[in-house]
Parts: C-alpha cells; sequence; structure tokens
C-alpha cells in the first residue's frame, strides 16, 4: 500500500463515478447512429475516463514529484474533456442541460484537483527545503 492510497477521497469517488457517466454518455451517443461521430465519441470516452485512471495511479504513485504529474495529467485530461463536450453539446449531440450536468461534475473534479496540486506542491517546498 501507498503512502498516498486514498481510494475513498471525495477526488477519487467523483472522478470514479464521473468515468461512468461518460462510458453511460457515449453509449447513448452510439445508439444515435451518427457514425461520422464515433472518433469524438471515442476521444471523449478516452480522456473522460482517463482522468479517474491518472487519479488512481497517483495513489500508488512512487515519489511526491510522480504524485504531482499523475494529479497533472488528470487536470489535462479534464481540461480535453471539457473542450470535447462542449463540442458535443454544439454540434447538438449533447441538450444543453446534459451539456451542464457533466460540467458541473467536470467543474467540481478540476477544482479539486487544482487544490489538491496547489496543496502538494507547497507540501513539497516545505520537505525540499
Amino acid at each position: 500500500m501507498s503512502l498516498y492510497n486514498n481510494s475513498d477521497s471525495p477526488l477519487s469517488v467523483k472522478s470514479e463515478a464521473f468515468s461512468v457517466r461518460v462510458v453511460k454518455m457515449v453509449r447513448f451517443l452510439y445508439k444515435k447512429k451518427d457514425k461520422c461521430l464515433i472518433s469524438i465519441y471515442n476521444q471523449v470516452l478516452r480522456s473522460g475516463t482517463s482522468i479517474s485512471a491518472n487519479i488512481g495511479e497517483s495513489q500508488f504513485a512512487q515519489s511526491p514529484a510522480d504524485f504531482i504529474t499523475k494529479l497533472h495529467v488528470a487536470l489535462k485530461e479534464a481540461n480535453e474533456t471539457r473542450k470535447w463536450l462542449k463540442m458535443l453539446k454544439e454540434a447538438d449531440c449533447l441538450t444543453t442541460f446534459q451539456f451542464e450536468s457533466m460540467n458541473a461534475d467536470l467543474s467540481e473534479i478540476i477544482a479539486m484537483l487544482v487544490s489538491s496540486l496547489n496543496t502538494s506542491k507547497r507540501n513539497q517546498q516545505i520537505l525540499v527545503k
């Protein structure tokens, strides 16, 4: 078990729930049979589930620096997911309500990641001094 293991943390729980929502959303979108958008569906599936995967990897980081790196990757994936969700909304694949619901969850995760990163960086500076 790692020093960073905390699978019951609010960040882990929220990111896992968000991943499930992304999978269900993509499954719903595939049923629309809009084949020209399959590559976008795959992109949002990849980035949206990668957030939770990277947060999970951070829990078993090899060092504080590795922990921070994994959280940065999760943050980048969250930003990418937001871009894909906006594109799907603008292309009328998602309703405004659907987009806003997904985006609200994503905004919470992003805020938690930023907070965790700031705390981790501050703690790492204390260790270095």
